[in-house]
């Protein structure tokens, strides 16, 4: 079973393109929710994003405060790279054994990696494929608006944060150009997940 990560940038649509190819039949690892989840139950992480970044990332409640930690860990490079330091070897490990438990399954025909970091965490390295789904800058700003949970500063500064567009272009094995509608989108994933299966 092949190993294929999904990235693109903040906006540029990769969840709606994760959905799709979930539909078709690919298994999906969340990357994100994963290491949300990691944040929040892993305690041995906790321990160490405390020790990096103190007890300022700590809420009222005692625990990890996502938004403290994102205004910290997301400041400036430095800061992003310390904080990718410690997760992504936890999320690393959690793809690994959800690879080796959907493989002995024969149940899906691709086991896709949905991650916003994949080239910036070096986790291309694992993959055999690397799709990335890019779009125009105001569609991105848009729909990163749309969502609500983020200022336009604060989307501006993650993407300047992650590596650019021309960057991850020149490194994907597939693209998808996601200006148009979801029909559009659509056809473009159908016909990469048929070369691929």
């Amino acid at each position: 079973m092949l190993r294929v990560g999904l990235t693109g940038g903040i906006g540029s649509g990769k969840s709606a393109a994760s959905k799709i190819f979930a539909e078709q039949g690919a298994f999906i690892f969340d990357s994100d929710a994963e290491a949300k989840e990691i944040l929040e139950t892993n305690k041995e992480a906790q321990q160490e994003l405390i020790a990096e970044f103190s007890t300022d990332i700590i809420g009222a409640d005692g625990t990890i405060d996502r938004k403290k930690l994102a205004r910290i860990g997301l400041q400036d490079e430095d800061h992003q790279l310390r904080l990718n330091a410690i997760v992504h070897p936890y999320v690393f490990n959690r793809i690994d054994k959800a690879f080796e438990k959907v493989n002995q399954g024969k149940k899906y025909s691709l086991f896709m990696v949905d991650g916003a970091l994949i080239y910036e965490s070096g986790y291309d390295q694992h993959l055999d494929y690397v799709i990335v789904v890019t779009a125009l800058f105001r569609h991105r700003l848009e729909r990163a608006l749309q969502r609500g949970n983020l200022t336009r500063d604060e989307i501006l500064k993650r993407m300047d944060l992650q590596w650019s567009e021309e960057e991850k272009l020149r490194m994907a094995d597939f693209v998808i150009h996601n200006d148009g509608g979801l029909e559009d989108l659509k056809k473009q994933i159908l016909e990469i997940y048929r070369q691929l299966t």
